[in-house]
């Protein structure tokens, strides 16, 4: 059920306050319509027993498999974390293609003045923001009397570890784990926001010749992939990754992606044991940090996260729980309430 209520519009008077007349005063008040007054027609529904106990239902109906599905997904992808260097063991037989990340803990990424430290159009290839930039950058905006590309706090704190993965063969032999550099940022971010300024592509030692680096650094944005045209500079794929700040002090970025074989009999990892091998540059005793190294695959809805599942799950249980509960209160007392209204 539900109520309305529609008003109709009323007129002035001749002779009331600011009817325009000679002399009239003009009042502050509103005009005396529908709209200004708030008597618009309205709809406001009424909660009975027939309306919210179907809804509390079908929540929960459909909100528990939808849990369980996501639940269940998450849990078929395959996750191995190494928070230092190590030999370790693999016991799956993975033939998809295989992610690894680096990750941190207590890194503010989040904090806002850390947030503001960049200059987006020197990353986008402005020349002017190139040689002058964003105030924003301060304290990381100039070096040696010249402008640093990139300037700001967070080009400043680049992760440069060097990860690099191992086969143990059962013969004694060790493996390389090939590990592709490109794709791992996001296609907007590599072919919109961040882009090189214009000039001599192939030499962007030319390019950025009037610039410092960044202070943190030990190389000049122009020799990150001096090998790859197309990663090097401010379109570095690594760059890029660290650029999209994290929401929370503990994350994951993506490193290197593992392709899978092009045979898909032969697995991308095959079980056994695997070396990791980590180049230290990135130091966090500073702030208390750790570091991690994640070897993922994906699904459909992303990487392994069972919150999400688990999210749905309660949600539904609980609308299906009070749905029980609110229909044995009105089959108990909601007949004994009719009956009292009904006059004798």
């Amino acid at each position: 059920m539900a109520s309305s209520y529609n008003a109709k519009d009323e007129d002035h008077h001749p002779g009331s306050v600011g009817s325009g007349g000679p002399g009239a005063v003009k009042s502050k008040k509103p005009d005396n319509t529908a709209f200004k007054q708030q008597r618009l027609p309205a709809w406001q529904p009424i909660l009975t027993a027939g309306t919210v106990l179907p809804a509390f239902f079908m929540i929960g109906l459909i909100f528990i498999p939808i849990g369980i599905g996501l639940l269940v997904t998450s849990n078929n992808i395959k996750e191995f974390e190494v928070r230092s260097v190590a030999i370790a063991t693999s016991y799956y037989v993975i033939r998809s293609n295989v992610f690894m990340y680096y990750g941190l803990s207590n890194f503010y990424q989040n904090h806002r003045r850390y947030v503001k430290s960049r200059d987006d159009s020197q990353l986008n290839g402005d020349k002017s923001s190139l040689l002058n930039p964003s105030k924003e950058c301060e304290p990381y905006r100039t070096s040696d009397k010249k402008p640093i590309a990139p300037c700001g706090a967070i080009a400043n704190s680049l992760f440069n570890d060097t990860l690099e993965l191992f086969y143990n063969h059962p013969n004694g032999s060790r493996i390389t784990i090939h590990l592709v550099k490109t794709g791992i940022a996001w296609w907007t971010d590599k072919h919109v926001k961040f882009r090189n300024p214009a000039g001599n592509n192939n030499n962007l030692s030319i390019v950025f010749q009037d610039t410092s680096k960044p202070v943190n650094w030990h190389k000049p944005v122009y020799e990150l992939d001096p090998s790859d045209p197309e990663n090097n500079g401010f379109i570095n794929e690594d760059f890029i990754v660290w650029m999209r700040t994290a929401a929370l002090p503990t994350f994951r970025k993506l490193y290197r992606v593992i392709q899978k074989k092009k045979d898909n009999m032969t697995p991308t990892l095959p079980p056994g044991n695997y070396s990791l091998e980590v180049t230290y540059n990135y130091p966090v005793r500073s702030f208390d940090g750790r570091k991690r190294m994640i070897l993922s695959t994906i699904s459909w809805m992303g990487g392994k996260n069972p919150f999400l599942g688990i999210a749905y799950i309660t949600v539904g249980s609980v609308c299906f729980f009070l749905g029980v509960v609110l229909l044995i209160i009105h089959h108990k007392y909601g007949n004994r309430n009719n009956n009292a209204d009904i006059p004798n």
